[in-house]
């Protein structure tokens, strides 16, 4: 533990509330604390830092020095973070978050390179909005790099906590604190059915949904909110639920086996208009005498974090689809 401030820390950012400064905190106890907090296991968050087990035990010790408090409690099964360590590790993936940021920024501007972003979305908007916001930005913005990925809100909530997304178009989870995030609601997803070519129930007339539950189905994981929108209309009009059914979040797994057999899927209508007019031929729209739709879903980033300027970018342009 060091007794006296850091003499490469300026006098001027030594106040009365930086006892972290004068004690010797330095970048690598913010990366354990957040590693902790992660992980819930003092290995993994030895294994994420490239440090022994012991040397990981030696310095949350030297970090409970500094900040005079526990910050973490031992449990059979792991640790778990204390009120103390909370705050720190909140404020570290703040700090990591910006320092990843400066050298993103610094790395692109030595590439002559415009600049990156990574962007989750749930399927519909991802091809409602965030094609078409892309395809603008590569016309205008070539040198912007863009990563993307698309998956549950579950998935893309804790993917943009953990500063691997700048921002996604989602839902935010309620196992998740919404006062962790800045979320504007953008658009509400509908979905409806989807068959194959030629299917036993594409007679023409609007399908009642009792006839529905015999057939083979292949549906998201259960508890997703299209799974759940869709067993809501089950249930509302006193049919059985589907007992015959495929689970998978795999797009492409779903429009294979919908092709390839007499299975019935419930996507977005979006998804299923883009099947229809670019893809056509192997799969139809099952007109139903219901409605499905699913909870709205937000433009959403982490408060209090700023975005890259690739990513205001982006964000822009997506706002400008919106309008």
């Amino acid at each position: 533990m060091i007794d006296s401030p850091d003499e490469s820390v300026p006098e001027f950012f030594l106040g009365e509330g930086d006892m972290l400064l004068r004690g010797g905190w330095k970048l690598v106890h913010m990366r354990m604390i957040a590693a902790l907090e992660q992980s819930g296991q003092v290995s993994a968050a030895a294994q994420s830092l490239n440090i022994s087990q012991p040397a990981a035990s030696r310095m949350i010790a030297e970090m409970e020095a500094i900040v005079s408090a526990p910050l973490c409690e031992r449990l059979p099964r792991g640790i778990e973070l204390t009120p103390y360590g909370k705050a720190l590790a909140r404020r570290a993936r703040i700090v990591l978050l910006e320092m990843r940021e400066v050298g993103r920024e610094i790395a692109d501007l030595k590439a002559g390179r415009g600049g990156s972003v990574f962007l989750g979305a749930v399927t519909a908007p991802a091809i409602e909005l965030a094609v078409p916001a892309i395809r603008e930005i590569r016309r205008r913005h070539p040198n912007v790099e863009i990563s993307m990925q698309v998956d549950t809100s579950d998935v893309l909530a804790r993917e943009l906590l953990a500063a691997r997304h700048d921002l996604v178009i989602a839902r935010i989870p309620e196992d998740l604190n919404p006062r962790l995030f800045e979320a504007r609601v953008i658009g509400i997803e509908r979905a409806c059915l989807i068959v194959r070519r030629g299917h036993p129930l594409m007679d023409g007339a609007p399908v009642p949904i009792g006839r529905l539950s015999g057939f083979d189905w292949v549906l998201q994981p259960g508890g997703s909110l299209l799974r759940r929108a869709l067993e809501a209309q089950f249930l509302a009009h006193g049919a059985p639920l589907p007992h015959r059914v495929l689970n998978t979040a795999s797009l492409l797994l779903t429009l294979v086996m919908v092709a390839q057999s007499d299975a019935i899927a419930a996507v977005s209508v979006e998804v299923a208009r883009f099947i229809q007019g670019d893809i056509g031929g192997a799969i139809d729209v099952l007109h139903a005498d219901f409605d499905i739709t699913v909870r709205p879903y937000s433009l959403i980033t982490v408060r209090n974090r700023t975005l890259s300027p690739a990513a205001e970018l982006l964000r822009d342009f997506i706002m400008r689809e919106i309008r």
